[in-house]
């Protein structure tokens, strides 16, 4: 099954929600590592150079996980009204964060007037710098965003095992298997 249906989602979903998933957190814990880096450590350039890498391919990601859910069906979200109400706002805080987090990373990264390379295959180029205090700026924006990102992540995470274990609903078995689902 490729694309999504009311019962459950496509492969395509499902591939891009994992390799997001395993990207951001990746992305997460090595920033936080890269800031402690010393200038005379071997990591201290090759470790962001991997971050700004991995980030703008899960831009790209981002951007067509985003199309594919303006153009695909979303399975049927079980459970009562308000919690349906908020999976939605919690599905759009996650992404309108990934978005804020991934823009502000490649303002950081293109202040100086430089495109990032992207390991060495193309470079995306600076479209927006020299703008007062951009690093400093969009990296504070970065980490706070990133951090709250990571604790939506979180949330996320546990409400999936919930409606998992407790409601025994098929949320999470949905986007492990497009073949496993459960009728609603």
């Amino acid at each position: 099954m490729w694309r999504n249906t009311r019962r459950g989602w496509g492969i395509v979903s499902i591939v891009l929600h994992w390799v997001s998933a395993v990207a951001i957190v990746g992305l997460f814990a090595l920033g936080w590592w890269m800031t402690d880096l010393g200038y005379y450590d071997s990591w201290y350039n090759l470790a962001p150079w991997w971050h700004r890498s991995i980030g703008m391919l899960l831009f790209a990601a981002t951007l067509l996980r985003l199309t594919w859910r303006a153009a695909s069906t979303s399975p049927a979200l079980p459970g009562a009204r308000f919690e349906r109400l908020a999976a939605e706002l919690g599905h759009l805080g996650l992404y309108v964060l990934l978005v804020a987090v991934l823009v502000s990373g490649y303002l950081i990264s293109t202040a100086d007037g430089r495109g990032i390379s992207v390991f060495d295959w193309f470079e995306v180029p600076a479209l927006v710098s020299d703008l007062p205090r951009q690093a400093t700026l969009a990296g504070t924006v970065h980490w706070y965003l990133a951090l709250a990102l990571i604790g939506l992540a979180i949330v996320h995470m546990m409400a999936a095992f919930k409606h998992h274990v407790i409601d025994r609903h098929d949320v999470l078995v949905r986007m492990i298997s497009p073949r496993i689902s459960r009728k609603p």
